[in-house]
Order: C-alpha cells, then sequence, then structure tokens
C-alpha cells in the first residue's frame, strides 16, 4: 500500500519545481527533465504523477486557487442564505483567486513573454470559470425554487457572469482602467437584476469598487 504521505509529498515537489522555474524562464523552454532536476526526483517519478508537462501547469494552477474555490463551492449548501447573498460571496472568491493569479504572475514577468503570459491566463480563466460555474448553477437554481430569482437557464447565466468576472477582474485579455471595469461590472449588475427580475436596487450591495482596489 502506498504511503500517502510520501506520495502528496512528491507531488508537491514537482508544482513547486514547476513554479520556480516559471519565475526563471519562459514556458516552451522548460522540460520535464529541468523540472525532475529543480525537485529532486528522477524523471521516471514524474510520469508516475503526471502525463506531460501541460498536467503539470494544470494541477499547479489548480492548487494555486483551491482554497477559494473550494470555499466558493460550499456556498451552494448554505441554502440559509439568500441567493443573492452566497452569489456575492462566491464573486469574492472569483475576485480573490483573480488578485492572487495577477500577483504571481507580476513577479515573474520580467522572465515570462506575452505568449507564455497569455497561455497561463487562458488556463487560468478556463479553470476558474469550470470550477466555479456549477456552484453558481446551483445557487441560482434554488433562488428559481424559492421564486427569488426568476430566469429560465441557471447554467448559462452562471456562465455569462463568471465569464465577464474573470475576463475584467484578470484586466489582461481587455486592459481596461478601473473606471471602465467599475462600469462594466456595474452594467452586469443592472442585467442581473432585469434579467432575474427582482427590484432595481436589489443586487446594489453586490457593489464591485472593493475589486477595484
Amino acid at each position: 500500500m502506498p504511503d500517502t504521505k510520501k506520495t502528496e509529498k512528491k507531488y508537491n515537489l514537482i508544482l513547486d519545481a514547476l513554479q520556480q522555474l516559471l519565475e526563471e524562464k519562459k514556458i516552451q523552454n522548460i522540460s520535464v527533465s529541468e523540472i525532475a532536476h529543480k525537485a529532486g526526483i528522477g524523471k521516471g517519478s514524474i510520469y508516475y504523477y503526471f502525463p506531460s508537462k501541460g498536467a503539470i501547469l494544470d494541477a499547479l494552477i489548480e492548487r494555486s486557487y483551491k482554497q477559494p474555490l473550494l470555499t466558493a463551492k460550499k456556498l451552494a449548501a448554505q441554502t440559509e442564505v439568500s441567493p443573492f447573498t452566497r452569489m456575492a460571496m462566491l464573486l469574492q472568491a472569483c475576485q480573490t483567486s483573480s488578485t492572487a493569479f495577477i500577483k504571481q504572475n507580476n513577479s515573474s514577468a520580467d522572465n515570462a513573454s506575452a505568449q507564455d503570459l497569455a497561455f497561463l491566463h487562458q488556463k487560468y480563466l478556463a479553470h476558474v470559470v469550470s470550477e466555479l460555474k456549477p456552484a453558481l448553477t446551483e445557487i441560482i437554481k434554488q433562488g428559481i425554487e424559492n421564486g427569488e430569482i426568476h430566469f429560465d437557464s441557471p447554467a448559462a447565466l452562471a456562465e455569462i457572469v463568471l465569464i465577464v468576472i474573470a475576463i475584467k477582474l484578470d484586466n489582461t485579455l481587455l486592459p481596461s482602467t478601473p473606471t471602465e471595469t467599475a462600469e462594466t461590472l456595474q452594467g452586469l449588475i443592472s442585467l442581473l437584476e432585469k434579467g432575474t427580475g427582482v427590484a432595481s436596487g436589489t443586487l446594489s450591495y453586490l457593489s464591485l469598487t472593493p475589486y477595484m482596489k
């Protein structure tokens, strides 16, 4: 029977190694052999845990944002809390992961090419949207069942909200000033109110001004 703690330690050593190399080199110039050397393990051990370098990168992104995303998923189960309050908390989790991602990439920006950063951002956005979508969809469904939200396609609404939030908070695919971003997010709130059939101003407490700090 495998030693779980030892296995987890090696797994994290590999992720740590890639993270360190990303601060030193461009993605395309990092080999699996280098990752293994940096981690202090044999190259063969890498393939025991991951089938490719891309899989290691995916796992690194997942680990980096595991806690805020886990928090968001737990919100779906808190049915005693208003769906709109939970939605606000979920968007906060999205903002937290975005801030962490930007901070991490700024630290290695001097060594990363525009292509590298675009690639990393694409993976980040895909991960955040795919991970948060089921939780937000469930929250919206509960709001519909309770009569608080009126909308026919909860999954579509969840995806639209997350794509807009993730892209605007990430601020690399469509660079905007804080004022422009705030206006876009305020517009999203207005559309949410109209699209879900709630009174204007109901979601005003979702003010996204803190996201711009």
